[in-house]
C-alpha cells in the first residue's frame, strides 16, 4: 500500500487518499480540508504508514521506517495537491526532498507531464504553498528542478522573537540564546524562509557541526527539540511556530558542509529545503556568490542554482532525484 522512496538518506512513505481511506482513515475529500481538520487522522495515518511492522525494526534505527509521509495526489492532472505529514503528526509547508520523490511517484504513476507541474502543499499554518517542478538531468542523473521562489531573511521571516543582532563576515545575523548556551561556537545565526521557516548557524570550524547520532541523545536532543518544535512537543523558542535548524561551514569556494535538525522530525540524514536556506544564508554573508552551490550533508550534496538581480536574490532552485526502495 504505502510506497518508500530515498532521496539523498531522506525517506518518505507516498499513498494516495482513497488508499488511506480505504484502509480505515477517515481522511477529508480535498487537501484543504485535510490540512484543516489534520488533528483528527494525521496521528492514525503515520501509525498505519511509517511505524514498523510488529519484529522488525532494526537495532539503532530511528522510531519510524520513514521521515515522513506524503498524501496525494488528490487530482488525476497538474495543478497537484499533496499534504507532508511528519512523523509527529504535524504537516510541513514545504520539503525539498518530499517534493522531489512525490514528482517521482507522480512519474512513475504516468501523472506527470513532460513540461512539469505546480505542486500545492496543503497545512495548517496558512495558505497552500506552490512550487513549480520541471523533469531534468544533470550530469547523466535524472531529477527535478524544484522552483523554490524568492528567499525572505531574517527574525521577521520566521516569526522569531526576542533575538539580539550581531554581525558576522561583516553582516548582521540574528544571535539565538538557546542555541549559543548549548554550544558557544553556535552564536550566529541566519533566518531564511523559503517556503518553510529555517535558522542556519555559521560556523568557523567544521569541528564545530554536530552529528546526528549526538542530536538524537540527551541532553542536546532535548535541548534541540525545545528549539526546533512548537508547543507542546517544544518550546517554540524563540520561533513559536518552530523552526528547522542547520549549522553550516565554508569547506571551499560554492561549497558548504551542512547539517540538519528539521522541526517535527528530528535530525536527517539531508534536506531539500534545508540545503536550500543553507545555500541562501551563505549567500547573505558573503561565503558564495549567486551561481551553483553545493551543499553537502550526510545523505549527500544537494545542487542549488541560485538567482541574483540588483544585489538581491531573486529565486532558487534545487535540483533533487529520488528511487523506489525495494
Amino acid at each position: 500500500m504505502t510506497q518508500f522512496y530515498d532521496a539523498r538518506g531522506n525517506i518518505y512513505g507516498v499513498i494516495s487518499p482513497t488508499e488511506l481511506r480505504e484502509a480505515g482513515v477517515d481522511l477529508p475529500a480535498s487537501a484543504s480540508g485535510c490540512a484543516s481538520s489534520r488533528q483528527s487522522w494525521s496521528e492514525a495515518a503515520i501509525k498505519l504508514c511509517c511505524d514498523w511492522p510488529e519484529g522488525q525494526r532494526p537495532a539503532n534505527s530511528k522510531s519510524h521506517r520513514s521521515d515522513g509521509l506524503l498524501i496525494g495526489p488528490f487530482q488525476t492532472s497538474p495543478p497537484f495537491d499533496v499534504l507532508i505529514v511528519n512523523t509527529d503528526g504535524t504537516l510541513a509547508e514545504r520539503s525539498g526532498n518530499g517534493l522531489t520523490i512525490f514528482s517521482q511517484a507522480l512519474t512513475e504513476q504516468g501523472l506527470m507531464p513532460e513540461e512539469g507541474a505546480l505542486l500545492r502543499v496543503h497545512h495548517d499554518k496558512g495558505d497552500a504553498v506552490e512550487t513549480s517542478v520541471k523533469p531534468a538531468e544533470v550530469e547523466g542523473v535524472e531529477g527535478f528542478w524544484l522552483d523554490l521562489g524568492q528567499p525572505r531573511f531574517g527574525p521577521d521571516a520566521v516569526g522569531a522573537q526576542v533575538v539580539e543582532s550581531l554581525q558576522f563576515n561583516g553582516r548582521d545575523v540574528s544571535h539565538v540564546a538557546p542555541l549559543a548556551q548549548l554550544d558557544c561556537e553556535w552564536a550566529h545565526s541566519q533566518f531564511v524562509r523559503i517556503g518553510n521557516p529555517h535558522c542556519v548557524t555559521l560556523l568557523a570550524d567544521e569541528a564545530a557541526l554536530p552529528s546526528n547520532e549526538p542530536m538524537r541523545e540527551s541532553p542536546l536532543s532535548e535541548g534541540l527539540t525545545a528549539i526546533a518544535y512548537a508547543m507542546p512537543t517544544g518550546g517554540g523558542d524563540p520561533c513559536p511556530a518552530g523552526v528547522n535548524l542547520q549549522w553550516a561551514v565554508l569547506e571551499s569556494p560554492q561549497r558548504i558542509l551542512a547539517r540538519v535538525f528539521e522541526r517535527g522530525e528530528g535530525p536527517t540524514a539531508s534536506s531539500g529545503t534545508s540545503a536550500s536556506a543553507v545555500a541562501c544564508a551563505a549567500w547573505r554573508v558573503g561565503w558564495v556568490a549567486a551561481g551553483e552551490v553545493q551543499v553537502v550533508m550526510p545523505g549527500g550534496t544537494a545542487p542549488i542554482l541560485l538567482e541574483e538581480a540588483d544585489g538581491e536574490l531573486v529565486r532558487v532552485r534545487l535540483f533533487g532525484t529520488a528511487r523506489l526502495m525495494g
